[in-house]
């Protein structure tokens, strides 16, 4: 309740330290670590709370919280996953600038890591990011090093997890085919399972997706040369430069034709 109220972060601190207890699934009571208290941060997007906490504690706000926060402990990325949720952008950007002093290899593993098998079917963040079509977290998320060829359980990519979204429904069309742009170019080869359909059912995806992105993702015809210019660009810069960038040449602007 008091993260949820907005409290003041020196007053939360104080609370966290030597007054809230919760209780471990053995009966012990425990304070709150870090990693728990930037959990409620993110929930109740307490911004100044989430900040001091990952200046504080840097990395050791990203740990897995225990068992009583999360029962599957194999997964190590509940912050991520409740960020992409709750859609909560600039902690998400907070959390991007923490992992920067992860080695490459960690930060890959971080942001590629499975999620909960019981509340996001095992799903990367990324899966989620387009699961709930979060344009601004899928870039994110993208633009640091995520996985587009990460598979979930079922095999699906987050492609895939796209696509069923807009196959389900014509709501909100434009950002769905936003979030299509932004995998577009970070996929210099298109691996996914539902190509198949696409091609299977050519004047339905060509209704949905346009004709350009159809015959990208179906295999009739490359990228236009733009594209592909932007996919290397995308690959090749450091995040922490795409702000420099002209504008007409970043990736955050890129929109397919029917958007």
């Amino acid at each position: 309740m008091a993260v949820r109220d907005l409290l003041p972060v020196w007053v939360l601190e104080d609370m966290r330290t030597m007054e809230v207890f919760h209780w471990e699934d053995d009966g012990q009571a425990c304070a709150y670590s870090p990693s728990e208290a930037f959990l409620y941060a993110l929930v109740h997007d307490h911004q100044q709370y989430a900040r001091y906490l990952l200046n504080r504690f840097s990395t050791r706000a990203l740990e897995m919280p225990s068992r009583s926060f999360c029962c599957c402990q194999a997964s190590t990325t509940p912050h991520l996953a409740i960020a992409v949720r709750y859609n909560r952008i600039n902690i998400l950007k907070m959390i991007m600038t923490t992992i920067k002093d992860f080695t490459d290899c960690e930060r890959r593993s971080y942001l590629n890591r499975h999620g909960c098998v019981h509340t996001d079917g095992s799903k990367t963040a990324l899966h989620l990011a387009c699961d709930l079509v979060r344009p601004e977290c899928l870039i994110l998320l993208l633009g640091h090093g995520a996985c587009p060829y990460a598979t979930d359980l079922t095999g699906n990519t987050p492609l895939d997890c796209l696509l069923s979204q807009i196959c389900q429904s014509d709501f909100d069309m434009r950002t769905k085919r936003i979030c299509l742009g932004y995998l577009i170019l970070f996929m210099p080869t298109f691996r996914f399972q539902m190509k198949r359909q696409l091609q299977d059912n050519a004047d339905v995806w060509k209704a949905l997706i346009g004709e350009q992105a159809f015959q990208w993702l179906s295999g009739s015809s490359p990228p236009s040369l733009f594209v592909q210019a932007m996919q290397k660009l995308s690959q090749s810069i450091p995040t922490d430069k795409l702000d420099s960038l002209p504008d007409f040449l970043k990736p955050l602007d890129f929109r397919l034709d029917q958007a």
